[in-house]
């Protein structure tokens, strides 16, 4: 996506949405730039060093399973997905089979299908992932006071509700990044 294209979404979005909508999706915005920026580029640091494009990065975390977490994806569904090309996912993907990172196993319904899983190398550097964010993270919440603490906690929490946010925090909560 061309960068008049995001500026076209954005202002799409802008008018869909009423004022308070607006000012909680700035605020928000300002907390994860923020946090986004708080480990002084870490993050961005190891996907650097991995080589990944952000069409890589996007496919394997979701292969990681901090998406919809399935077991293999087919490239097709993979590009449908993140709204790009299955030309580019195959690339993408191409790519990571070749950095060990995914591995394309045959699907066992029908074998024609080529369908993409990700390996033990690509589910460690899903792992440095959450750990660099998480630590980052966790550096930003000892700066807070213990009323800044219970209020974003507060916040967080009314969220929990929402499947897709729970289903997350569930997952990351099991793994040793908790």
């Amino acid at each position: 996506m061309q960068a008049s294209d995001v500026k076209a979404v954005a202002e799409k979005a802008a008018l869909e949405v009423g004022p308070e909508a607006q000012e909680t999706a700035a605020r928000v915005t300002a907390l994860f730039r923020h946090l986004f920026l708080y480990d002084r580029g870490n993050q961005l640091r190891v996907l650097e060093d991995s080589g990944l494009s952000m069409t890589q990065c996007k496919a394997l975390l979701e292969l990681g399973g901090l998406g919809q977490s399935a077991e293999t994806w087919q490239v097709g569904d993979l590009a449908e997905h993140f709204g790009v090309s299955v030309p580019s996912m195959s690339r993408a993907v191409d790519a990571m089979v070749k950095k060990g990172l995914a591995t394309r196993v045959e699907d066992p319904d029908d074998r024609r299908v080529r369908q993409v899983k990700i390996t033990a190398a690509g589910k460690d550097l899903v792992e440095t992932l959450v750990a660099v964010r998480q630590s980052g993270i966790q550096a930003f919440a000892a700066t807070l006071s213990a009323d800044q603490r219970r209020k974003l906690d507060a916040a967080v929490d009314s969220l929990m509700d929402r499947e897709d946010i729970a289903q997350t925090y569930e997952h990351l909560k099991g793994s040793e990044f908790a």
